[in-house]
């Protein structure tokens, strides 16, 4: 009898929690506008406080408060859901979008997902479908990418032999092509898409997606949507799991990741490129916050990757390796790991003050791991790389549906003068062992700044629901780690390559279409680090400085 009632119970208590909740696992890409527009609202107390955007995509229309997460306002046709007949199945063509960019001079942008660096036009399509039944969820969003990928002054141009030297020396160790081929580049992707199982809060499923991690908007430390998705299999939160001492979120993942096959220059010896393993790498990593109960608007985070040949990944160890020590002295006899493999941490918070209709947040990571606690307090900043930022919403008393929106973000991943210096450390992203680096497809999965760089970025804007235009400024120091390691000052002036990028964007709805543009003016001094027309004791290198015009316009249609 008490077999009886036990199995009884557990039918029930597993009936219930596969009707928790209605929540759909259609997710919004974080390459889209939604994604950020919904991140806006959380400041104006439209969504949920104790989502975290801090493990994204989206997937949940609970924490959003919405009915449709590409109709937020409901100004399309009603029922755009088309649902089965038992009122369990939903069907949903997902919105159709066309993004274009163009690069005048030089390769220009980041966060762009499966497009390329590259000078001129490039464009890619995507759109799809949306269907549920039950727990299950299944979106199909291929992408295709084309870009005309003309040749342009690279590093090459402006540098001797020994100068090409260096730099395959350095690069030699992160598969980041400076241009996809010798002609125009043409390439579908599946994309924003996956397969889920979904119980209520959890799902577990296929996707290659692009993910989000962290609190950075412009910048992430470890997956970001610079690169193109790459497969994986996931366990993830779509909304906070609520406990009696907070809330929590996170996502735990498997993947691979490929290598681009393009040599690091337009020009010269592809050797280096060759001589790298061959195969594809496996990935795996979690995520995990907590929103503590007693302190509203708080997120405490955790993030952890490993990357490692497939070949060399054998045991279950291997295939999950979560546990491994932080400290070196704890593993494989004080050697730290015991198979080749780059190890990439960080830990973020993010602070959201509903009254103040602000946020602050932080991002320390560590690409090397520490060989033990006193190592890490004798020096915290080595191999380290920060985000910091701010958001903040000012009313326009009369116009209470418009707002201004001032924000500003500063990531640092460039090498401290004590690494450089009396104990050097790779760059960011780079590795000794894992020669692709941390890269898929010849991009980085994390800040498109890439190894070594540094970004200052700070923009004003005005919202109204959908529609917002802003003005922005951009200083990008490209890879300081290269030039400072290879290259003494000149005279005690700076080398470095500085991009200063003035803009204008925005976005705008009308009926069932959705656009976004962004045009910028970059100047770019010390471009590709070329010494011209350089006489001894001058305060800056003359005749080096390039302009560029970065161009973006968007259209999205929804069905």
């Amino acid at each position: 009898m008490r077999k009886v009632i036990i199995n009884s119970s557990l039918i029930i208590s597993l009936s219930f929690f596969l009707t928790l909740t209605k929540v759909c696992a259609q997710s919004v890409p974080v390459t889209s506008i939604f994604d950020d527009y919904y991140r806006q609202m959380q400041l104006l107390g439209k969504v949920d406080s104790n989502f975290s955007f801090c493990v994204r995509p989206a997937l949940s229309k609970d924490v959003l408060k919405v009915n449709d997460v590409f109709d937020p306002y409901s100004t399309l046709r009603k029922n755009r859901e088309n649902t089965g007949a038992d009122g369990r199945g939903v069907f949903l063509l997902l919105p159709l979008t066309w993004q274009q960019q163009v690069n005048s001079n030089q390769p220009y942008g980041w966060n762009d997902g499966a497009m390329i660096p590259a000078r001129g036009y490039q464009t890619i399509i995507s759109g799809g479908v949306y269907l549920k039944y039950g727990f299950l969820d299944i979106q199909l969003r291929p992408e295709y990418v084309y870009a005309v990928n003309p040749a342009f002054n690279g590093y090459a141009s402006g540098h001797g032999s020994q100068d090409l030297i260096n730099y395959y020396d350095f690069y030699r160790l992160i598969d980041l092509p400076e241009r996809f081929g010798n002609g125009p580049y043409s390439k579908a992707f599946w994309g924003q898409s996956s397969i889920r199982a979904t119980f209520g809060a959890v799902s577990l499923g296929l996707s290659t997606e692009n993910l989000w991690w962290g609190p950075g908007i412009t910048n992430s430390l470890l997956m970001s949507s610079n690169a193109p998705g790459f497969k994986h299999v996931t366990f993830n939160t779509i909304k906070p799991v609520n406990t009696v001492i907070g809330g929590f979120e996170w996502q735990v993942f498997a993947g691979r990741l490929d290598q681009s096959n393009y040599p690091l220059l337009q020009t010269g010896s592809t050797s280096v490129d060759s001589a790298r393993r061959k195969g594809w790498r496996y990935l795996t990593g979690f995520n995990i916050n907590y929103h503590p109960r007693f302190i509203p608007g708080l997120t405490i985070g955790l993030n952890r990757t490993f990357n490692a040949y497939k070949e060399d990944v054998k045991s279950i160890a291997d295939y999950i390796p979560f546990l491994l020590s932080y400290q070196k002295k704890n593993e494989n006899n004080g050697a730290g790991d015991a198979i080749p493999r780059d190890q990439l941490t960080s830990a973020y918070v993010r602070w959201y003050f509903a009254k103040a209709e602000a946020e602050l947040y932080f991002e320390y990571g560590r690409e090397d791991n520490s060989y033990n606690l006193n190592d890490f307090w004798g020096d915290p900043d080595h191999s380290r790389a920060y985000t910091v930022g701010f958001r903040k919403m000012l009313d326009l008393n009369s116009h209470r549906d418009q707002h201004i929106l001032l924000s500003s973000e500063i990531t640092q991943l460039a090498l401290t003068t004590d690494d450089r210096l009396v104990r050097y450390d790779g760059s960011w992203y780079v590795h000794s062992t894992v020669k692709q680096g941390y890269t898929n497809l010849g991009q980085v999965l994390g800040a498109g700044i890439g190894p070594g760089g540094n970004l200052q970025s700070a923009d004003i804007s005005w919202i109204c629901g959908l529609k917002k235009i802003g003005v922005s400024f951009q200083r990008y120091e490209h890879d300081t780690d290269f030039i400072n390691y290879y290259y003494s000052p000149i005279n005690g002036n700076s080398r470095n390559w500085v991009d200063l990028a003035f803009g204008v964007q925005g976005t705008w709805d009308f009926r069932n279409f959705l656009f976004n543009i962004k045009l910028q003016q970059i100047k770019s001094l010390n471009y590709e680090w070329v010494l011209k027309d350089y006489i001894p004791d001058q305060y800056y290198i003359p005749h080096n400085t390039v302009y560029n015009f970065h161009g973006e316009l968007g259209i999205t249609y929804r069905f």
